[in-house]
C-alpha cells in the first residue's frame, strides 16, 4: 500500500513536543536522584564558574553546582504546579458541570463568583495572597490552585451545556438518575478531551505565576528553591554569562513552549 511521503514525515514531528513534554516531566521525579551534589552544598571557591567537566552548568554566586540545583528547581516547580493544577483543574470542572446540570440561581451565583475571581490579575491575586497568608508550600499551591479554577469552571460550564442538552441525557434524567450519577457517568466522559486540553494550560499559566512570584522574591523562600528563584538570585551573572542564570530561564522556556506545542498539535490532530 502506498503511503503519502508527507505523513511519513510530520508523524515524528508531531510526536515531538509530547516527547518533550514527557521528558522535563520526568526529570521533574527523577532529577533529585541523579543530582551530583546537596543543593545548598558549596562545591567551589569560584563564582559563576562556566562550564566544565566538574560541573557540567557552572557554579552560582555562591559557589553551589548548577546543575544539582537546577535539578531540584524543575523538581519543585513542575510537582508544585501539577498539584495546583489538579486541584483548581479537579475543583472547577466539577462546579462548571454542576452549573450546567442545574442552571438557574446555582448557575448565576457560581458564574458571578467566578467572573470576580477571574477579573483580578492572577500575579495581583498572588501577591496578596502571599502578603496575607506567607510563602509557604501549602499557601502557594493553594493561591495558585484559586486562582485557575474560574478558568477551568468557565471551560467546563461551556462545554457542559452543549452536553446537557443531548437526548441522553434527558433519557437519564427520565430514568430519575442523580445529579452524581449524570455529572460523572454521563456528562464527563463526553468532554475528556477538551478538559485535558485546559489541564495542559492551566499547568503553564501555573508555572509561569510560581516563577513569576518566585522571581520578585516572594515564591519559595530558601533553603527551597524553584525554577524562577534560580533566575532571581543568579541575575548579576548576566554580566559574565554565566549558565546559573541563563539555565533556569532556558528550562522554564523550554517546559512551557513544550507542553503549549504538544497541545497544539493535539488540537491540530483532532
Amino acid at each position: 500500500m502506498l503511503t503519502h511521503p508527507s505523513s511519513c514525515c510530520l508523524n515524528p514531528l508531531r510526536q515531538t513536543p509530547v516527547l518533550l513534554a514527557v521528558f522535563w516531566l520526568l526529570l521533574a521525579v527523577t532529577g533529585p536522584f541523579m543530582a551530583p551534589s546537596t543543593p545548598g552544598e558549596v562545591v567551589s571557591s569560584t563564582v559563576f564558574a562556566p562550564i566544565s567537566t566538574a560541573h557540567l552548568l557552572g557554579t552560582d554566586y555562591l559557589g553551589r553546582d548548577v546543575l544539582t540545583r537546577l535539578l531540584f528547581g524543575t523538581s519543585s516547580t513542575v510537582l508544585l504546579c501539577a498539584v495546583a493544577t489538579v486541584l483548581a483543574c479537579s475543583a472547577g470542572t466539577f462546579l462548571g458541570m454542576i452549573a450546567a446540570l442545574k442552571q438557574g440561581l446555582t448557575d448565576t451565583l457560581l458564574s458571578r463568583f467566578m467572573d470576580g475571581i477571574i477579573s483580578i490579575p492572577s500575579l495581583l491575586s498572588g501577591l496578596v495572597a502571599v502578603a496575607t497568608f506567607g510563602s509557604s508550600v501549602p499557601v502557594l499551591v493553594l493561591a495558585m490552585a484559586c486562582i485557575y479554577m474560574p478558568g477551568s469552571y468557565r471551560t467546563s460550564r461551556m462545554l457542559a451545556l452543549s452536553v446537557v442538552r443531548k437526548d441522553f441525557i434527558l433519557a437519564a434524567r427520565m430514568r430519575g438518575e442523580k445529579t452524581g450519577y449524570l455529572v460523572l457517568r454521563e456528562i464527563l466522559p463526553n468532554m475528556t478531551g477538551p478538559v485535558l486540553a485546559d489541564v495542559g494550560l492551566r499547568f503553564i499559566y501555573a508555572v509561569r505565576l510560581l516563577s513569576n512570584l518566585s522571581f520578585l522574591g516572594v515564591g519559595l523562600q530558601p533553603p527551597q528553591t524553584d525554577l524562577g528563584s534560580l533566575a532571581r538570585e543568579n541575575l548579576l551573572g548576566l554580566v559574565y554569562g554565566a549558565p546559573a542564570v541563563i539555565a533556569p530561564a532556558l528550562t522554564i522556556a523550554v517546559l512551557t513552549v513544550g507542553l503549549n506545542l504538544a497541545l497544539d498539535g493535539k488540537g491540530q490532530r483532532q
